[in-house]
Parts: structure tokens; C-alpha cells; sequence
């Protein structure tokens, strides 16, 4: 065997334990949805804003759309503001695609008005300044496989075709697009029926070496609508999408935050954590990220925001990464001071939906963080009052 064979056998089985949902044509070529959600704005916010922040929120941004993920699409790349996904395979139905859509535009917006809302900080200022949105290109054609080691190429003229789409003649920054090549894979009344909330549009563009591409669009901007209200402890969240303990603890307000936002103390009162991992150096620093082992498992966390308002009360927020069950979720915690050695806590577990069709599942697993919050304000309330 050559050197040129040896090679070959050694990308082969690099790749080995890979699965692909579609086979090959007699070309090689797969049938594949490519999915490009893009952030519009990215380059003029990361060299006008001028906070050594920026980069780390468009990182967050960028996982955020990561964990948005319904239609058990694959990452091929991640690409500076963009993220190119992928699905071998028949395309998926006009309805679950838009849904997909809408939940990653939802997911995005809402987390950039958490961090608009705390108006002191150098990141607030700079989205003030600088709108961050979403463009998603969408795009169904034959694509080639190549896996080289541990990583997937993607070849051929469709994936030039949705890499171009990024440029276009649409007017505005935030829309879905559709190349012909998946609209031709749906029907007329299932494409009225899916876009009934906005315009579904027609539009094309030319390329060289490509020719006049075709495809339609609709703005994401009536979707606006749909957005969180500023999180507050006045505000209400839709009953589907939240869960709620509240406890009265013997201590002031101060001393519960401190408890709260000290990584340290978590296995104390968190219900089933034995361990929390983090670097000590960055500890109490918004956007830490920490790790906690809890029912043999593991949890991410990273803190988003400590907020007090001008009646007093105090509001801190984390982001739960990697929970495959309620993607994108997050747990703010609402102090508000009853007197000087009292206060009332609220924790509230938010998410933008369950990753799961199956009614059974997401209720017991709906039970379950119900419970595990019970118990754990319950834990809390019991570490802080031995004080």
C-alpha cells in the first residue's frame, strides 16, 4: 500500500464512527438541507463598540443558536458570525422549518434584551449603539461528504449556492431565506399556511459562475411582537414557558445574594450537586461559567446578570448550556427585601421550549425541575439561616 493509501485509510478510519441518514447517489452526491443562520452587524459591533466584552457575547450568541437547534441539524462550521448547519436527507416540512426559524430568532432577540436592560454596563451601551440581528438562508440541493479525520467537509456547487445567498438584494437585516431549491420541495398551500404571520416574498440575484439565483423571502420583524418583556419581578412570563418557587428566608437581601452568586456554596443547597468546577480567578464576574455535577451527571452554567432596580430589589440571572431538554434556559433569582432581616425569594426557571414531541416526556420532565427548584430553595433557605 502507498504512502497516497495509507493516507486515505487513515481519514477512513478517523471518521469510522460516523452515522449519515441518506445514501449516496451514483455520483457521490447526498441530498442534504443547509442552514445558515448569520448575525447582522457583527463586524461593526466588534470594532465600534469598543468593550472587551464583545467578543465574548457574540461567542454567547453564537451558542445560543447552537442550543436553539429542533430539527437535529449537524454543525459543519462555525464561521466568524454565522453558523453553517446541516441534514442529510429529505427535507424537513415548510412548518418545522419555520419553527425552527422563529425559535431561533426568539431565542437570540430575548437574550440580547436581557443584556440591553442593564444600562450601566459597557455592553449595553455598545447594542444601544450597534443592532445585533439575524438573517437565516435556507437551502436544499447535493452536497458530498468528505470526511477528513474527525471533521466533515461539505463539497459541491449547492454549498457555494448557500454561502452566496448570504449576499442578496433583500432590503433590511432580519429575514428567512428560501432558495428555490427547498421552495420546490413543498406545496403552495403548506408555504401560505406556514408564513400566515408575515409576507412570503419573491426575489432572486445573480452571481457569477452561478447565474440567476432564485428564492423567497419573509421579514422577521412581526416576530418582535413574540419577545419577552424586560425581565423583572413585576413582569410575567407566559405560564408555558416558566416555572416558579418562592419562599420567604430569615436574612437580609445582601446576605442572600452573596450566598446566591458564590459558586462555591452550590453543592450545599443546589437539590442533587456534589461538585462545582471553576476558575477561582474569574469568580463573581458576569459571564463566569461554572460546572456542577448533580445526579451523575453534569451541569454548564454561566452568569448572565446582577441587576438592582430603584425600588431595591435585586435580580441575578444564569444561562444553562448544554440541557438538551430545555435548550436555551435560563434561572433568574428575584430578591425583594420584607424588612431588615427578611426577604422573599423568587427563583424562576425559563425556557423557550421542551426538546421533546412527546407529551409523557415533557410532562415528567416539567415534574422533575418543579421539583428539583422545590428542594432547592428549600436547601438554600436552610444554608443561609444557620448563618
Amino acid at each position: 500500500m502507498g504512502l497516497l493509501d495509507d493516507m486515505r485509510a487513515a481519514r477512513r478510519a478517523a471518521g469510522a464512527g460516523r452515522v449519515f441518514t441518506a445514501e449516496a447517489d451514483d455520483d457521490g452526491m447526498v441530498p442534504a438541507l443547509l442552514f445558515i443562520p448569520d448575525i447582522s452587524g457583527f463586524t461593526r459591533f466588534i470594532e465600534e463598540s469598543g468593550s472587551p466584552e464583545a467578543p465574548f457575547l457574540v461567542a454567547d450568541l453564537l451558542e445560543i443558536l447552537i442550543e436553539a437547534n429542533m430539527l437535529n441539524l449537524q454543525v459543519n462550521e462555525i464561521q466568524g458570525d454565522a453558523v453553517l448547519f446541516y441534514r442529510l436527507g429529505p427535507p424537513p416540512p415548510i412548518r418545522e422549518l419555520v419553527q425552527q426559524c422563529r425559535r431561533i430568532y426568539l431565542d437570540f432577540q430575548n437574550y440580547l434584551r436581557l443584556v440591553e436592560r442593564d444600562t450601566g454596563s459597557e455592553l449595553s451601551a455598545a447594542l444601544a449603539e450597534h443592532v445585533l440581528t439575524l438573517k437565516i438562508i435556507v437551502h436544499y440541493g447535493r452536497v458530498s461528504v468528505a470526511q477528513i479525520r474527525e471533521y466533515t467537509k461539505l463539497m459541491g456547487r449547492d454549498v457555494i449556492v448557500v454561502h452566496r445567498l448570504l449576499k442578496n438584494n433583500i432590503m433590511g437585516s432580519e429575514y428567512i431565506l428560501l432558495s428555490e431549491g427547498y421552495v420546490q420541495t413543498q406545496t403552495p398551500a403548506e408555504l401560505a399556511r406556514s408564513f400566515s404571520w408575515t409576507r412570503l416574498l419573491h426575489g432572486s440575484a445573480f452571481y457569477d459562475h452561478l447565474g440567476e439565483v432564485a428564492y423567497r423571502y419573509a421579514h422577521l420583524s412581526p416576530l418582535r411582537l413574540l419577545l419577552n418583556a424586560p425581565a423583572s419581578a413585576h413582569t410575567k412570563p407566559a405560564r408555558s414557558c416558566v416555572l416558579k418557587v418562592r419562599r420567604a428566608i430569615g436574612v437580609p437581601a445582601p446576605y442572600l445574594l452573596r450566598v446566591l452568586s458564590n459558586f462555591r456554596l452550590r453543592p450545599r443547597w443546589m437539590e442533587g450537586a456534589t461538585a462545582v468546577h471553576y476558575d477561582v480567578t474569574k469568580a463573581g464576574r458576569l459571564g463566569t461559567s461554572y460546572k456542577v455535577d448533580i445526579f451523575q451527571g453534569q451541569i454548564d452554567f454561566q452568569t448572565v446578570q446582577q441587576f438592582e432596580d430603584d425600588e431595591g430589589q435585586m435580580e441575578y440571572v444564569e444561562k444553562i448550556s448544554h440541557f438538551r431538554i430545555f435548550p436555551n434556559s435560563l434561572l433568574f433569582y428575584f430578591i425583594e427585601a420584607v424588612d431588615l432581616d427578611t426577604c422573599l425569594l423568587t427563583i424562576e426557571f425559563r425556557y423557550g421550549h421542551i426538546a421533546s414531541h412527546n407529551r409523557l416526556i415533557r410532562f415528567g420532565q416539567l415534574h422533575r425541575v418543579r421539583r428539583f427548584l422545590g428542594r432547592s430553595i428549600r436547601g438554600l433557605a436552610g444554608v443561609c439561616e444557620k448563618r
